[in-house]
């Protein structure tokens, strides 16, 4: 039986009144955006964004409000490798999994079941999901679920995930398996890609843990197996790949999740993100009332970094430079605060960060003035320089 302290029963819906409050958030007539384990592991990477927390909580389609903006996202997967990532996986389960059987060692396992997952509603597929993890493991054979639903509650509000699939071996392990179009080439794979795929197999994780911890006979193993297409042909290689350690980062920093009912809570009685008749000027307006925690890694996660980026550098934010220099700065929060304690105008001597700030800027003095000319002079004509 799997240890996780996460473990619990399916996750509650949203009760009326909140599903009202994010229903009017939403706009009446926008249909909830789902929320993925793509989108999962990029906010579990930037617990502390209370406007990803909400928007992804009330289904928002953050690529649409970002155009409505006027700030369109450039995140997200290009139409060819959607479709070419389709075929991949098509070839990876045809012949009932026999190729992906055969990557997991399990081609003499004799029948394998596939279990029919069908049901009304992601509430329902996951339900049916769960019992038919329950009796697979029961079974005792090699069990292959295709698609399954699996729910997560995030800040309060469920998540329904779908792995590319899982695995069910005899001996009661359930392994998931994530299926990308990236090449595995001489049997490595790009870091970043590899890294990406494993965050977001450790939310699919996360979620199996809750419904195993309902299943004595069960365990979820930590190693998930990642599908790839072989050198640059499109025959599938696989490799497993622990996500102890990403898993253990997702379970702290969804718990750090401020709940969504509480952001909306604290916003003002009305506002809204629908699109339908309203000026950017408005939606700015409306996406300004709730706090971001912009950082350079959010371009490569988020569809509204290009617009919070641009905010934060409008503020003066250190923010935007990065986590890192964020942490070095200690209390200075803005670039004009850093200036000015690095030219000695602001700031306690005594704080280390004030401290270190005025050491590099008399380093930065000396090294741009010439020779024989005092420091200060040679510093004043480098900035002006600069300038022209």
């Amino acid at each position: 039986m799997s240890e996780s302290p996460e473990s619990a029963p399916p996750p509650k819906a949203p009760t009326t009144a909140l599903r009202q409050r994010l229903a009017e958030l939403r706009g009446p007539s926008a249909q909830p955006h789902p929320l993925d384990a793509r989108a999962l592991a990029a906010l579990a990477a930037n617990p502390g964004c209370r406007r990803r927390a909400l928007l992804d909580g009330a289904g928002v389609d953050k690529s649409a409000l970002a155009a409505a903006l006027g700030s369109p996202s450039g995140y997200g997967q290009s139409q060819f490798a959607f479709m070419r990532g389709n075929a991949f996986e098509a070839r990876v389960k045809a012949d009932g999994g026999r190729e992906l059987l055969r990557l997991l060692g399990l081609q003499e396992a004799g029948e394998v079941r596939l279990p029919e997952l069908g049901a009304s509603g992601p509430e329902g597929r996951a339900a049916r999901t769960a019992l038919a993890l329950r009796e697979a493991t029961g079974a005792g054979a090699v069990s292959l679920l295709d698609h399954p639903m699996l729910a997560l509650e995030v800040a309060g509000s469920p998540a329904y995930l779908e792995p590319d699939a899982v695995v069910v071996h005899p001996d009661g392990r359930w392994t998931v398996v994530e299926i990308k179009s990236f090449p595995m080439i001489d049997a490595s794979a790009d870091a970043a890609k590899v890294g990406a795929a494993a965050r977001q197999a450790a939310v699919y994780v996360l979620a199996l843990e809750r419904v195993a911890g309902a299943v004595p006979e069960a365990s979820v193993a930590h190693r998930v197996l990642l599908v790839c297409p072989k050198d640059f042909t499109n025959l599938p290689t696989a490799s497993a790949v622990d996500v102890r350690k990403q898993l253990s980062v997702t379970r702290r920093q969804l718990a750090r999740l401020t709940r969504v009912e509480d952001i909306a809570a604290a916003l003002p009685e009305g506002l809204t993100f629908d699109l339908d008749g309203r000026s950017a000027e408005q939606l700015c307006e409306a996406v300004e009332q709730v706090p971001h925690a912009y950082a350079p890694e959010c371009l490569a996660a988020c569809e509204l970094a290009f617009h919070c980026r641009d905010r934060a550098r409008l503020a003066g934010a250190v923010e935007a430079l990065g986590r890192s220099v964020r942490g070095e700065l200690g209390g200075l929060s803005t670039v004009g605060e850093v200036l000015a304690a690095a030219r000695g105008e602001a700031g306690e001597p005594d704080d280390p960060a004030v401290a270190a700030l005025r050491r590099a800027a008399a380093l930065r003095s000396e090294a741009l003035a010439p020779a024989g000319v005092p420091a200060a002079r040679g510093a004043r004509e480098a900035e002006g320089a600069a300038c022209r």
